[in-house]
């Protein structure tokens, strides 16, 4: 998710992505979410409910083992999506879920400079630069998390449950704002300009740039929720704390722009309806 100040890098053409060519822990919950999925469908004799949920997530970009991948804090972002529950036994049950599902972080502050200057601006090629400035990192996704669900409890129900999610990127932008000079360093060493040697007064940095090319196509982890609910009409309210752990490194170019993963809390609030119509 960077953008070089030294100009347009020569890009190599990508060869579609199939799920040979994913890493390996993308291969290995793929394979599993399938299988599940399969087992799931497979003519269950208990009782189906479908639902919608939607609540507000609360994503982080983790990891990071060089300076333009690291420093990143929470966001906000939405999170909407729908679920079946395939009951297996009095406690047990199989969900379903396809959600689309807001990821990213943000920083503030002195950081590296992560798109294209002016290129009026006499600046050395091949020179990191930083900037005092705000940073919101966004990667959409659509995710589908197979989840197996311990419940117990009548009013209200409880539950837990984890499981494999894979997800596929919608939407990646980095959303830039505020005012800087230029600094050689975190510390905030100016950068001068010869023949005067002043420094550059302060450039804007209200941007918004697609990061979509340097961002993986495809991501996977491990997903899980904890709850209650409360019946309601035909169906049950749920309330729902969810979290993801991304296991897979988001970054397309590791060498220039590090690794990272993705990581979410998400609350929301949820209704279930059984099919058929009976609880």
């Amino acid at each position: 998710m960077h953008r070089p100040t030294e100009g347009k890098r020569i890009r190599r053409k990508r060869r579609p992505r199939t799920l040979g060519s994913l890493s390996r822990p993308v291969r290995n919950l793929a394979s599993l979410f399938v299988l599940l999925l399969g087992v799931g469908g497979a003519g269950l004799a208990g009782q189906t409910h479908v639902g919608v949920q939607g609540g507000l997530s609360i994503p982080n970009i983790r990891g990071g083992n060089n300076v333009q991948s690291q420093g990143f804090t929470s966001r906000f972002g939405p999170y909407i999506g729908l679920f079946a529950d395939f009951t297996l036994t009095t406690h047990f049950s199989l969900r379903a879920e396809v959600n689309y599902a807001s990821q990213g972080g943000k920083r503030n502050g002195m950081q590296p400079i992560t798109m294209d200057l002016p290129p009026e601006l006499p600046l050395p090629p091949g020179l990191t630069l930083y900037a005092d400035f705000h940073n919101e990192t966004i990667l959409d996704y659509i995710e589908m998390p197979l989840l197996a669900e311990f419940s117990w409890g009548n009013k209200p129900r409880f539950f837990v449950n984890a499981g494999p999610y894979v997800g596929f990127l919608v939407r990646a932008k980095v959303v830039t704002s505020g005012s800087s000079s230029l600094y050689l360093d975190l510390s905030g060493t100016p950068l001068v300009i010869p023949p005067d040697n002043q420094p550059l007064p302060p450039i804007s940095f209200d941007a918004t740039t697609d990061v979509k090319q340097d961002v993986n196509s495809t991501n996977a982890g491990i997903a899980g929720e904890a709850g209650l609910a409360l019946a309601a009409g035909p169906g049950d309210i749920l309330f729902t704390v969810h979290f993801s752990l991304g296991l897979a490194n988001i970054q397309r170019d590791v060498e220039l722009n590090g690794k990272n993963h993705t990581g979410a809390v998400v609350v929301t609030v949820g209704y279930a309806y059984p099919l058929g119509g009976k609880k």
